[in-house]
């Protein structure tokens, strides 16, 4: 005891006289309250961080009980598609439709419409998927929007999915997890931070009550059909078709038919057409254009190009054609329905036509008057390439109408009075 009294005594004095006591330097004091507001600032974002984890996992949380409550819920609620069955005991047990075999199922879901489809895919993942399946929309989007989709358009949608994906792949890269810009703001902000915002999609689970398979998805595939539909129905594409009598029926363009890209418009069940520059000229817009003024382009030829003809041979008084023209040859070529008429020698008699024999093949728009510069042309049947001039115009290539609905349409297009 005695021994470490004097032991602590002498360092007492050693201290007190060999080591005196400087004050701190002013940046001493600096640097403690610097490394104070670190370790504060260094707390507030840990504790921000814990609680963006855990708020993302309480969502994952609500977002699974959320789906398998519903899908319970559903079983409990869909009265109305309940059947009964009778088991050994006597007593009546409910069956829903989700325990239907698959085939059923489907046979149900092909009478429903597309909203019906839409609100049925909100009950539960598992139908979810079913609904929004290619087989199931393929029939919707035939009958609705079959007659103005064509090939032009359904190469605009490919090439409209191939930005998509490009652009996902920019944020996102499916193989590595990680895309461009997430390797470069991995590299300025926090890596916790990157994988917390990150988004899965296509997780599969095996965890269904009834050993269904459930794939959840955040949304249907880009190249999916009912992502085509979607699509369409909102305007957000724009697709190549043509229309008939453009703005809105100008008399310069009657019984005509133009290309142009489209867009509907929801609201007014509408679309909207934005016609290429003819010369100089700016591009036309047309709105309000209906339904019915629309068609696919029959031809994959452009409207800069000239059509080959290949029913020349086949032009016999009386057929309807469809020739392409155009104002000048910085126009975009039309199509325009006509009729082939007789040679002026000829009577007109059946009996003794021979009209389809001659090299010469006489063109008729009926729409204008007798003597408008309009009303007739005559094409070379062997060797027939773009004719006319500046004055007339130039008339390109012929298409011979042979289905009954296409000739329709262009007579329910009829000018109320003669053209001059």
């Amino acid at each position: 005891m005695i021994f470490i009294f004097v032991t602590c005594f002498s360092f007492i004095l050693i201290l007190r006289f060999s080591l005196p006591i400087k004050p701190l330097p002013p940046w001493a004091c600096e640097m403690r309250l610097l490394s104070f507001y670190f370790w504060k600032d260094l707390s507030i974002f840990l504790n921000f961080v814990k609680l963006f984890k855990k708020l993302m996992f309480s969502a994952k949380t609500t977002k699974k009980t959320t789906t398998f409550s519903t899908t319970t819920s559903t079983k409990n609620s869909m009265s109305t598609m309940m059947i009964t069955k009778t088991p050994k005991t006597g007593d009546e047990d409910m069956m829903s439709v989700l325990d239907l075999p698959n085939l059923a199922l489907e046979c149900i879901l092909e009478k429903l419409q597309p909203d019906g489809l839409c609100k049925m895919s909100c009950v539960c993942t598992y139908l979810r998927d079913m609904c929004l399946s290619d087989h199931l929309w393929e029939a919707h989007m035939s009958k609705r929007w079959g007659s103005i989709i064509g090939s032009a358009a359904k190469k605009e949608w490919l090439l409209h999915i191939a930005s998509k994906k490009e652009s996902s792949n920019y944020f996102c890269d499916g193989e590595n997890g990680r895309g461009l810009l997430l390797g470069c703001l991995s590299k300025l902000w926090p890596v916790m931070l990157i994988r917390s915002t990150s988004i899965c999609y296509d997780v599969d689970h095996d965890n269904d009550d009834d050993g269904k398979k459930i794939k959840i998805s955040s949304q249907p595939s880009i190249d999916s059909i009912v992502s085509c539909y979607r699509a369409l129905e909102t305007g957000k594409f724009q697709f190549p078709a043509q229309v008939f009598n453009r703005e809105n029926g100008h008399v310069g363009f009657m019984l005509s038919c133009y290309d142009a890209d489209l867009s509907y418009d929801s609201h007014t069940d509408t679309f909207q057409a934005r016609y290429p520059p003819h010369g100089r000229r700016a591009a036309a817009v047309e709105i309000g254009v209906s339904w019915d003024r629309l068609r696919a382009p029959p031809v994959e030829t452009s409207p800069h190009d000239l059509h080959i003809s290949d029913c020349m041979n086949d032009l016999r008084p009386r057929d309807h054609i469809e020739i392409q023209w155009r104002r000048n040859k910085q126009f975009p070529y039309g199509w325009w329905y006509g009729v082939v008429g007789h040679l002026e020698l000829c009577d007109g008699n059946e009996n003794y036509c021979h009209c389809h024999e001659s090299d010469i093949v006489v063109l008729e728009f009926n729409q204008y008057a007798p003597g408008s510069r309009w009303r007739q042309t005559m094409i070379n049947r062997r060797d027939h390439r773009e004719e006319g001039n500046e004055t007339e115009g130039f008339y390109g290539g012929i298409r011979k109408l042979y289905k009954k609905d296409e000739i329709s349409m262009w007579q329910q297009l009829w000018p109320a009075e003669i053209l001059e």
